[in-house]
């Protein structure tokens, strides 16, 4: 036969205390409310030697508040989100909030019917790599009064936080590193997006490209493809003999054209120029060292805490000061062997 709960009426009978008091003491208020350190400390040590558990669900229909915050990216997989939503639990933690993470694979259905899960469950509030066609989504959350911020991308006419990075200017940076470097037929590689990461990183490449007088080789690859990413930078390769450099637009793109290298041809990654956007560990120790395009997970998971705090402590987002903020951090470009001239 399954153990009722305790719950703090029984706590109150046995102390024949009343259950406001109980419920005053067990929820940090026992010096707000004036009850003596004496019973505040005999409700406490009565309370641990039965090993009491709040009921977490009544908790949350009293004070309207679950402490339980969602982190939803795109691939939790990806060892940029990973790092991002790791350093964030811990600072959420800190701040007495549990964290779920989820991944949506960039896929506007699925999207929305984890927003939709996790709102009916009532959670605190949201952190969200959006796919392309949720914008609407995202505003009716924000219109809800649900905390919200955006991480990686957003939506240019959407009122809503974001943390992001100057994704054109490292991108420019980046191919101009190459170039300085005496690459001069430069291929990119990224997917067939909108979103405003890869378009960002998209123009910092054309942008670099044209301020010298060089040809663009781009090879954009369908979302729904990424699977066949070999075969695209395959194809890319053999129609662009003249390809001395590859720039990579995500370190899952890098990681596909490094597998094609060693599979298939492996004296291209002696011969090419190579640059990934975002780091991997496995960069550091590669037979030749990958250069890359760093993102500061540390300091991107520090302002989503720094946006989203004061938002779910306000009864109403709308009173927080100064309320929609973009936060455009820089990047870091880190020099390896395989961005310089052979």
């Amino acid at each position: 036969m399954k153990k009722k709960p305790i719950s703090i009426r029984n706590i109150a009978d046995q102390l024949k205390i009343s259950v406001t008091t109980v419920s005053f003491v067990l929820n940090g208020k026992a010096k707000e409310k004036h009850i003596s350190e004496a019973l505040t400390q005999k409700v406490l040590d009565y309370a641990k030697l039965i090993n009491y558990k709040p009921n977490q669900i009544a908790q949350s229909l009293r004070t309207g508040k679950s402490k339980i915050l969602v982190f939803m990216v795109e691939d939790i997989s990806n060892s940029f989100f990973s790092k991002v939503a790791r350093i964030f639990e811990d600072l959420a933690y800190e701040k007495g909030y549990k964290v779920i993470f989820c991944s949506n694979e960039n896929d506007d259905k699925k999207s929305k019917e984890l927003i939709e899960l996790f709102n009916f469950r009532q959670v605190d509030g949201f952190i969200i790599v959006p796919s392309p066609g949720i914008r609407d989504t995202i505003d009716s959350l924000v219109k809800d009064n649900i905390p919200v911020v955006l991480l990686d991308r957003f939506f240019e006419d959407l009122d809503c936080n974001s943390v992001v990075v100057d994704n054109a200017r490292a991108s420019y940076d980046a191919t101009l590193h190459l170039i300085n470097n005496k690459f001069k037929n430069i291929g990119f590689v990224t997917t067939a997006s909108s979103q405003t990461q890869m378009n960002d990183r998209l123009s910092g490449y054309e942008k670099a490209i044209s301020e010298h007088g060089l040809k663009s080789n781009i090879l954009q690859i369908p979302y729904n493809q990424i699977f066949k990413v070999n075969d695209y930078i395959k194809e890319f390769v053999n129609n662009h003999v003249d390809l001395d450099a590859l720039f990579f637009a995500t370190n899952y793109l890098t990681k596909s054209g490094l597998q094609f290298f060693k599979e298939q041809n492996s004296t291209l990654l002696n011969d090419l120029g190579i640059v990934a956007f975002d780091d991997n560990d496995m960069f550091k120790i590669y037979p030749i060292s990958i250069s890359c395009v760093a993102q500061p997970t540390m300091e991107m998971g520090t302002k989503i805490m720094e946006l989203l705090l004061p938002l779910l402590q306000k009864k109403d987002v709308k009173d927080v000061k100064e309320r929609t903020q973009k936060i455009i951090l820089k990047t870091k470009l880190i020099i390896r062997e395989s961005s310089l001239m052979k």
